[in-house]
């Protein structure tokens, strides 16, 4: 449900302060309870006061459905697969009218969808949204049982010849990329991997099989794959949502979904990659909804945070963020800069994509198809009279040059690096062809980052580790005290993987008067680093003991990524 709306009613009518709704989003952040369930805890308002609250912000009759349960001649109204994909409960029916509740009583265009899907009039009544997902969840199963009523729909005839070259079927693959099983698969799939909070969802084609995977907390899950006759209907249904060519299967294309998927606005970054059994793609997906981009929110040490408040103040500079893919730049940088985006400050951002839009940033995407490169944008950018500008990635040395000038200049400029640690962001730089004296002179501070997996809260349970595990940390019995480990047993709530959500562990480089010499002096970057952790550098594989020390992670997400 969608917090920051349901939030604004109750402000309206008078229930909620601006700063108290501010307190209520942190509570019912990603993970944490539901925005009903956290409001009615706290006090703000009864049962009843959110019912009639949202009712009258509607202008629809409410329903407590406390002691309500459907009977089987009602739940038949809305087959389970729809009921599922838009949280929608069948509550009664009068006619061709179907009284329906919705687990996200705000998500009113789902009521235009059911009318078209069912061909009925379809009238919102609100009940409680944690009690109608309930209601939803015991008499509609689960969503594996959804998939696999839509895949018995999808009948044996449904089959497209594939062709080669001139040969391809486009009128006939498009007819059943849009036919209403493949279209509810797809949604269906989709529904899935964003209610396990996927970040990537792969559709694989191989020889004799189509693989269904999904990537949660840097993990990939296989689904039930389906009969590999339906990859290339349901290839071609993604590339018709993504508004791509479904003829050109020869060359990668890139695309984009937005869709509002469980009342929530999810954006979908769309790849695709010929193979030689058709074409394999990946959704990367970007909720909205589940990033949380305030810097305080990252789990940083004290330290670190209170330095990087200090850098992104400073009037120029560079600061530099490195991690591999999928280690959580992005959302640092985003962070920051939602930190100082202020009336009197001019953000610019160059991203390749652009993954959120942020207000008052000017933010453009690179294009290099068309010659429009970091390099060529982070020029143009310098008669935009910005204060502070964003580059999404520097990948060749002019675009490090033209980032140094512009920190030269009297901007301040955040970037990141694919190095392995922090030192490693000096020795690219210098590799690049930069000259080390540019380099100590705009150069600020390195974060290096990872993202690790937490443990489980509700299966989280406490061990001794043996030596040899102890070993892999380059630690003994001795060096442990009496500190405790834990690890996740695995429970329904984590899918049985004893992990939920990851944390970010860090390592800050401060570019010091000490460090800014050996730079000028060309000393290796295993120098600088001792050098650092001389001067009271936290190294990654520290921070990542403070998180196991803490419970919040297991030695072997450390050691993976560390």
């Amino acid at each position: 449900m969608d917090t920051g709306q349901t939030l604004e009613v109750f402000i309206e009518r008078g229930f909620l302060t601006k700063e108290q709704a501010r307190q209520i989003a942190d509570l019912a952040g990603p993970g944490g309870k539901s925005i009903d369930t956290v409001l009615i805890e706290s006090g703000v308002v009864d049962e009843a006061n959110f019912l009639h609250g949202l009712a009258e912000s509607l202008g629809v009759e409410a329903n407590d459905l406390s002691s309500f349960e459907p009977e089987a001649g009602t739940l038949a109204l809305i087959p389970s697969g729809l009921a599922r994909l838009h949280g929608a409960l069948p509550v009664a029916a009068s006619g061709n009218t179907i009284f329906v509740a919705l687990a996200d009583p705000l998500n009113t265009p789902v009521l235009e969808d059911l009318r078209f899907a069912l061909g009925r009039e379809i009238v919102q009544v609100v009940g409680l949204p944690s009690r109608v997902q309930e209601l939803i969840r015991s008499h509609y199963g689960s969503e594996d049982s959804s998939i696999k009523e839509i895949l018995s729909q999808l009948g044996g005839d449904m089959v497209v010849e594939e062709g080669d070259g001139d040969q391809f079927n486009q009128q006939a693959v498009q007819a059943e990329a849009n036919s209403a099983p493949v279209v509810k698969y797809v949604d269906a799939i989709l529904d899935k991997a964003i209610a396990a909070r996927a970040s990537d969802i792969h559709f694989e084609p191989f020889e004799n099989e189509f693989k269904i995977r999904y990537r949660v907390d840097g993990a990939l899950y296989e689904l039930d794959p389906p009969p590999v006759r339906l990859a290339l209907p349901v290839i071609s249904r993604v590339k018709v949502m993504s508004n791509l060519n479904i003829a050109e299967r020869r060359l990668p294309q890139d695309g984009r979904i937005q869709r509002q998927i469980n009342g929530r606005q999810v954006d979908l970054r769309v790849s695709t990659l010929p193979t030689a059994f058709g074409e394999s793609v990946v959704l990367r997906v970007l909720d909205r909804s589940s990033v949380n981009l305030d810097l305080e929110s990252l789990g940083m040490p004290a330290e670190i945070m209170d330095y990087i408040l200090q850098v992104i103040e400073k009037p120029n500079g560079i600061f530099i963020v490195t991690g591999p893919t999928g280690s959580g730049k992005t959302t640092t940088l985003y962070s920051c800069l939602r930190k100082i985006n202020t009336v009197d400050s001019k953000l610019l951002t160059a991203e390749d994509p652009v993954e959120y839009e942020i207000d008052g940033i000017i933010q453009v995407p690179i294009n290099d198809a068309i010659g429009l490169s970091f390099s060529r944008v982070l020029r143009a950018f310098l008669r935009q009279d910005p204060d502070r500008i964003l580059v999404g990635e520097t990948r060749d040395a002019e675009t490090a040059q033209i980032a140094i000038q512009a920190s030269l200049t009297g901007h301040l400029v955040f970037t990141t690096l694919h190095t392995n640690d922090s030192t490693g962001a000096v020795t690219r730089l210098v590799d690049m062809g930069i000259e080390p004296f540019l380099i100590s002179a705009s150069l600020e501070c390195v974060l290096a980052q990872r993202l690790v997996r937490k443990i489980c809260t509700a299966c989280r349970t406490a061990y001794e580790p043996s030596e040899q595990v102890l070993g892999s940390l380059g630690l003994s019995i001795h060096d442990i005290g009496d500190k405790t480990f834990h690890y996740g047993k695995g429970c329904e709530q984590c899918n049985y993987t004893g992990y939920k959500g990851r944390k970010g562990i860090y390592e800050l480089l401060k570019i010091s008067d000490p460090i800014r010499e050996m730079i000028n002096d060309r000393a290796p970057g295993v120098l600088i680093r001792q050098k650092a952790i001389e001067l009271g550098m936290t190294t990654l594989r520290e921070d990542g003991l403070r998180s196991i020390y803490d419970g919040l992670t297991t030695i072997e997400e450390v050691v993976k990524y560390t």
